[in-house]
C-alpha cells in the first residue's frame, strides 16, 4: 500500500475522513450482508499507475496503442476468473453490477422485450425488473416471488409465468434470498418456453468460488457477479458466459454500454480471484456459512426468521409486532453494529421503513472470527431488538462490541 503521507500532506481533509471511516470500520461489526473487506493486496492494486491508462477495446484488439501491459494484466484476469469458476467465457470490465447486468439485457434482448426476474420484496434487486429501474423501464418486466407458507422461489408461478409471457431471459439471484437457488430447475422451464437462463450470482459467488454454495455455471447461459462481496475484492463486476454468447456479451459491454475499463480495477479483481484459488479460500467460504446457521440458531429463538432460517451468507429477520426494521436499523447502529432495514416477503410496510432487517456474516468472517464469537453476536443484537429504546443497554453493547472487534482488529497497518 503506498504511502498515504502525500494524501495527508495534499489534503487533510479527505485523508481525515479516511481516518474515521477505517476507526468506524475497525470499531463496528459491519453485519450488511453485501459488504465485505478487501485485502490489503486489492487495495494496493487499485492504487497502481494502470489507473492512468486509457485502453478502450480488448486484449489484442485497442483504439490505442502501447497496451501490450494493459492487455497482459487484463488477460490475467479473464483466465484466472475462467479457472475460478469453470466458465467458458469471461468479460471482466463491467464497472459494477448493475451496468454489468444491464449488459446482458442488452446483448440477450432487444428493448422492450419480455424478461422475467425476482421481485424486490421477495428478495431480488432493482435491476431485476422493478418499475423504478431501467430494466423495468427499458424492457417488459414480468416478475415472480416466493410462496407465502415456506417463502422459497414459487416455482409454480415461475413456470406459469413462462409459459403465458414467452420471456426472453429468466434471471434469477438474489440480495436478500437466504436459501438455495435450485439452478436445475430454472434450466428446465427456460428449455421448455425458449428462454436465456441468466444468473446474478453477486451475493454468493465467493461461496460459489468456495465450493460452500452450488455453481450456476453448468446450467446458465451468463452469469452476473460483482467482485466486492463475498468474493473480497474491488467494486466491480464481470460476466460469465458460454462461448456462443461471448461476441454479443463483449459487444454490448463495450461498446454497447462502456468506454474505457478500470485496468487498475481489474488488477485487483485479478488479485482477489488469485487469493480466491488459495486452499484457505475454502475454508473461509464454509466459515461465512458456519457463522450464518450459528446466528440462525440462536436469533432463531427469539425472531422469525424469513424462510426459517438460511443456507448461505445472510439472513432477513421479520421484527412484525416488535418495533420496524428502521428503529431496528437505528438501534444496531448505536450499540455499534451494522445493519440494514429490509423488506421481507409480502411486506404490509413500505421499502423505507419496512418490517425487517437483514444481516450477514462476510465481513465478521473475513475478521477471523467463528462459532464462539457468533454466540457472542447474537446475544448482543437480540439485547438490542429488544431494548431498542434503551441508552444504557445500548452503551453496554457499544462498549462490548468495542472490546470484540479489539480482539480481530482491521487495517492496522492504515491508521
Amino acid at each position: 500500500m503506498p504511502s498515504l503521507e502525500n494524501l495527508k500532506k495534499i489534503d487533510p481533509e479527505i485523508f481525515s475522513i479516511h481516518i474515521k471511516e477505517v476507526l468506524k470500520q475497525n470499531q463496528a461489526l459491519h453485519m450488511i450482508p453485501s459488504d465485505n473487506i478487501a485485502s490489503l493486496a486489492v487495495l494496493e492494486a487499485l492504487s497502481i499507475p494502470a489507473q492512468n491508462r486509457y485502453s478502450e477495446g480488448y486484449p489484442g484488439k485497442r483504439y490505442y496503442g502501447g497496451q501490450e501491459f494493459i492487455d497482459e494484466l487484463e488477460s490475467t484476469a479473464i483466465e484466472r476468473a475462467k479457472k475460478l469458476f469453470g466458465a467458458e467465457h469471461v468479460n471482466v470490465q463491467p464497472y459494477s453490477g448493475s451496468p454489468a447486468n444491464q449488459a446482458v439485457y442488452f446483448a440477450l434482448m432487444e428493448l422492450h422485450d419480455t424478461f422475467l426476474g425476482m421481485r424486490l420484496d421477495s428478495g431480488g434487486h432493482l435491476t431485476h425488473g422493478h418499475p423504478v429501474n431501467f430494466s423495468g423501464k427499458h424492457y417488459n418486466a414480468v416478475q415472480y416471488g416466493v410462496k407465502k407458507d415456506d417463502e422459497r422461489i414459487d416455482f409454480e408461478q415461475v413456470r406459469k409465468l413462462a409459459k403465458e409471457h414467452k420471456p426472453k431471459i429468466i434471471q434469477t439471484g438474489y440480495t436478500a434470498y437466504p436459501r438455495i437457488i435450485d439452478f436445475k430447475q430454472f434450466r428446465e422451464i427456460c428449455d421448455d418456453v425458449g428462454a436465456y437462463f441468466f444468473v446474478d450470482m453477486s451475493h454468493f459467488a465467493g461461496l460459489v468460488a468456495g465450493g460452500a454454495y452450488p455453481s450456476p455455471i453448468p446450467y446458465a447461459d451468463a452469469v452476473m457477479t460483482t467482485t466486492h462481496k463475498t468474493l473480497r475484492g474491488p467494486r466491480g463486476a464481470i460476466i460469465l458466459c458460454k462461448k456462443e454468447f461471448a461476441e454479443k456479451i463483449d459487444k454490448a459491454v463495450f461498446p454497447g454500454l462502456q468506454g474505457g475499463p478500470h485496468e487498475h480495477v481489474i488488477a485487483a479483481k485479478a488479485v482477489c480471484f488469485k487469493e480466491a484459488m488459495e486452499p484457505d479460500f475454502k475454508d473461509y467460504a464454509h466459515q461465512i456459512v458456519k457463522n450464518s446457521k450459528v446466528l440462525e440458531k440462536f436469533l432463531g429463538k427469539e425472531f422469525r426468521l424469513v424462510s426459517g432460517g438460511t443456507d448461505s451468507h445472510l439472513l432477513l429477520l421479520d421484527l412484525q409486532q416488535k418495533i420496524t426494521g428502521k428503529q431496528a436499523e437505528n438501534a444496531l447502529n448505536e450499540a455499534g453494529i451494522t445493519a440494514n432495514k429490509n423488506t421481507i416477503p409480502f411486506d404490509p410496510r413500505k421499502p423505507f421503513d419496512p418490517s425487517g432487517v437483514r444481516i450477514g456474516t462476510p465481513t465478521l468472517t473475513s475478521r477471523g472470527m467463528k462459532e464462539m464469537e457468533m454466540e457472542t453476536v447474537a446475544d448482543l443484537i437480540i439485547r438490542v431488538l429488544k431494548n431498542s429504546d434503551n441508552i444504557e443497554i445500548k452503551q453496554d453493547v457499544r462498549k462490548e462490541v468495542i472490546e470484540l472487534c479489539k480482539r480481530f482488529p482491521l487495517y492496522p497497518e492504515l491508521v
